[in-house]
């Protein structure tokens, strides 16, 4: 079977590796597309994923998202041809992909967990034939986006599935001049580029402040992992953060942390399965998977910067990681080459 693969945000290559990975060793033929955003292709490399790259993000203003989406989708239909057709596509999210594939007539699964991101989800349920989506999400949420009868329902957090093999290199958190002796703080920025995240997060300036002056004050190491360019100049001006030059290995990051910050998700997420404390700053309408999080305790909303509490000691509140097996993943992402027999569907 060739399977055709698209990855247009530095999430999607995590959740997606063990995905390739499997269907690989399976001896299915895997093509990866990737855009050019954020982290992507440089995860792309460390992860050792063949790829093809193919377009750039054009901005958060919706005029250049059609834009974007539109040439970019005419480029990957024209590569896709080009390859000699696939039996299936795949995406996180990927407008692109779903836009594609539907072109040449493709079959395709589409993957998310963040349920309010509506024009994407509008796009993306209506033309794929698999929903991919965390089974804390009520089905009644994503009736209107046209997906009632394409869900596939998985247990728990993607994160525990793409994580089930990692094991943290303790050389990561070193070769930022991290001491184990005293606690770290990751801290990952807004997703501002994003269309339900279009506001500055005045709370997150707040946190950076209180933390830029614990660092001094008391000794806490700050990483903090930018989403792009311009927010790693700013940040890198700001006394006390330590700011990578590049994509690093965020989860050994968060491994080695006391605590998590983050006003995005992937991150938040990758701190629940882990084991890690976290906070959350997201100031977006919340998706049923943090509301359940938060309810059990897991994550931690902050709206005030008052109220952080600063960890005085590495290591302090960790909980045991949670692992899963990313095969369920693939079959759901393969049901519609399959007869419906999944044990998750949506009419359960």
């Amino acid at each position: 079977m060739r399977v055709w693969i698209d990855l247009t945000n530095s999430p999607h290559v995590l959740v997606m590796r063990p995905v390739i990975e499997r269907l690989r060793r399976d001896g299915h033929d895997v093509s990866v597309t990737a855009r050019d955003f954020a982290q992507t292709l440089a995860l792309c490399e460390r992860f050792g994923i063949e790829h093809t790259a193919i377009g750039r993000h054009r901005g958060g203003r919706i005029v250049a998202k059609a834009g974007g989406l539109a040439s970019r989708t005419a480029a990957l239909a024209r590569w896709a041809r080009a390859q000699g057709g696939f039996d299936l596509a795949l995406g996180h999210g990927s407008n692109d992909v779903t836009l594609a594939a539907a072109l040449l007539r493709i079959p395709s699964s589409t993957m998310f967990d963040y349920e309010w991101a509506t024009i994407q989800h509008n796009v993306n349920c209506r033309l794929a034939a698999a929903v991919v989506v965390p089974e804390v999400i009520p089905p009644g949420r994503l009736r209107r986006y046209g997906a009632a009868h394409k869900l596939r329902r998985y247990a728990g957090l993607k994160e525990e599935y793409y994580l089930a093999d990692f094991e943290p290199d303790p050389g990561v958190p070193a070769e930022l001049g991290i001491d184990p002796g005293r606690p770290l703080v990751v801290v990952r920025t807004p997703p501002e580029l994003a269309l339900y995240h279009r506001f500055s997060s005045e709370v997150f300036a707040a946190v950076l402040a209180r933390l830029s002056a614990a660092s001094r004050e008391q000794g806490v190491q700050v990483v903090v992992l930018p989403r792009v360019e311009q927010q790693r100049a700013e940040l890198a001006a700001v006394a006390g953060l330590v700011v990578p030059d590049g994509a690093v290995d965020a989860q050994s990051l968060i491994a080695a942390a006391a605590l998590v910050i983050s006003a995005g998700g992937t991150m938040n997420r990758e701190a629940v399965a882990l084991g890690t404390p976290v906070y959350t700053t997201f100031q977006g309408r919340l998706g049923a998977v943090d509301e359940r999080l938060i309810a059990e305790g897991r994550l931690r909303p902050l709206r005030d910067a008052s109220r952080l509490e600063i960890p005085a000691a590495p290591g302090a509140g960790r909980e045991p990681a949670v692992r899963r097996d990313p095969a369920e993943l693939v079959e759901l992402l393969l049901s519609p080459l399959r007869a419906p027999s999944s044990p998750r569907a949506a009419s359960q």
